[in-house]
């Protein structure tokens, strides 16, 4: 393999949402004796999902497979609200770790839909995020991924408003997104887009370095639609070679030139940097920096008020001084750094 320079995204791999909820599943799976459950994978990524399985995490597709009164944990990317309703029914402690910009969809559609409005949806079928989301009013919500879906709607009576998943590519929600608009003139948008920052943050960075690269390694899993979304726009932007892997082991090793890397915004650091060993670069590291993410989501509320209810616990029954305990700040440590800790 004679690869020159590698290219490395910034930024890239995990977004705010999926840092606060492996932090979430870690915490619990700590406090509570016995299994956890999860609806769903907690986020799009095989590696992740098999780390949390050797801890004892079950994830399930259906709430009955839930033994009553486990501790439940809801994905990241939102559940519908009968789900979440019949979790609390069933579950001993139960935490909803859907990301907050998935809640403001949520939101927005119970909006619009209590308005009158008929919503369109732009979302992938089947995907766990526009599922959950098109629960929220689904007799309000038309979903549509492509122009000739959109051409196909009926002339709607009612206004009309527009919604998207979150971790659409922008080339995915844009032709879509102006058909909309010819179809509906007075369509109704949000004053801010609903597609996530960090998928936005992470396409601008390819596209930054795209016009560079023989080849760009994408990072992540098949399942993860934003990972997904950078495998298309590196393939739209005509690198030669593009590849989608889960791991270093599914890299060729006939790799050369300038490769660009990246990682979806559910894929683990410890991937990337072993991807950057593997190509060994001759000339070095070059960061493609496009914007600085400083975006933090806490851990959900009944989550914290647990944690600060165990941490007084504890200190009292040990004899020490609740005033004099330190106080720590979820954010100094990272997602990744849990996960490694976590598999010692």
């Amino acid at each position: 393999m004679a690869v020159e320079r590698v290219l490395l995204a910034e930024p890239r791999g995990f977004c705010a949402g999926v840092e606060m909820a492996i932090k979430a599943l870690a915490w619990l799976v700590r406090s509570c004796d016995g299994p956890v459950y999860c609806y769903h994978e907690i986020v799009h990524n095989r590696l992740v999902v098999e780390n949390f399985e050797r801890l004892g995490v079950v994830f399930v597709d259906e709430l009955s497979e839930i033994p009553p009164g486990s501790p439940i944990m809801l994905s990241a990317h939102g559940s519908p609200p009968e789900v979440l309703a019949a979790a609390r029914e069933l579950g001993s402690y139960v935490v909803d770790s859907v990301c907050p910009l998935v809640t403001k969809v949520h939101h927005e559609v119970k909006v619009r839909a209590g308005k009158g409005y008929r919503i369109i949806y732009v979302g992938h079928e089947g995907h766990e995020e526009a599922v959950g989301t098109m629960a929220v009013a689904p007799d309000s919500i038309s979903r549509v991924e492509s122009v000739d879906e959109v051409d196909a709607l009926m002339q709607f009576s009612e206004p009309v408003a527009l919604l998207a998943q979150t971790t659409l590519s922008h080339r995915d929600w844009e032709g879509v997104a102006v058909r909309v608009k010819e179809r509906f003139p007075e369509v109704w948008t949000p004053g801010r887009s609903d597609l996530c920052f960090a998928t936005t943050n992470r396409q601008a960075a390819l596209m930054a370095m795209a016009p560079r690269c023989d080849a760009i390694v994408v990072i992540g899993s098949a399942n993860s639609s934003n990972t997904r979304a950078l495998e298309k726009l590196a393939i739209d932007a005509g690198c030669p070679q593009v590849f989608r892997v889960n791991t270093v082991t599914e890299l060729p090793s006939t790799l050369s030139g300038v490769v660009g890397v990246t990682a979806g915004a559910s894929a683990p650091e410890h991937l990337v940097a072993e991807v950057v060993e593997f190509l060994c670069p001759t000339a070095g590291v070059e960061l493609v920096h496009v914007t600085e993410e400083d975006e933090y989501f806490p851990p959900p509320r009944n989550l914290r008020e647990w944690q600060a209810t165990l941490e007084l616990a504890c200190t009292v029954l040990l004899g020490g001084n609740p005033s004099a305990v330190p106080h720590v700040e979820d954010r100094q440590i990272s997602a990744s750094e849990i996960l490694n800790l976590m598999a010692l």
